[in-house]
């Protein structure tokens, strides 16, 4: 008869302590959007560094208005943001088809970025 007031009682505590967590990870990848965009280098890190992210980890997770952080960058013309994020990506990531089956040189290319810096800093890792 215990168990059932105790079981309860955990559910209602789970359900206070989770719902931070979704507003701090809005905000964070808000900030993060923010700051490529604006081409906020020293921030992007700074922010990472602060919420012990890796870049690498939540990369494939974040989502700028329905673009992908390298494709953000470049739409903003934001290339010390976007060399960043292509060096601490891994090689693996760069070379797989984002959501619309292109790839992130694939895309580039279609849309006018092959002389940009960021394209260079991808085809470094990628090895191409």
């Amino acid at each position: 008869m215990r168990l059932l007031p105790v079981a309860i009682a955990a559910l209602i505590a789970a359900s206070f302590v989770s719902a931070p967590a979704i507003a701090d990870t809005d905000q964070l990848v808000a900030n993060i959007c923010d700051y490529v965009k604006s081409d906020d280098k020293s921030r992007l890190r700074k922010k990472m560094k602060e919420s012990r992210v890796k870049l690498r980890n939540v990369y494939s997770g974040i989502s700028c208005d329905g673009s992908s952080l390298l494709r953000t960058a470049y739409n903003s013309n934001a290339n010390d943001v976007g060399e960043f994020i292509a060096k601490r990506l891994p090689s693996s990531d760069l070379a797989t088809p984002e959501a619309d089956g292109k790839t992130i040189l694939d895309w580039a290319a279609a849309n006018g970025h092959d002389g940009s810096p960021i394209t260079t800093a991808i085809k470094e890792r990628v090895g191409g």
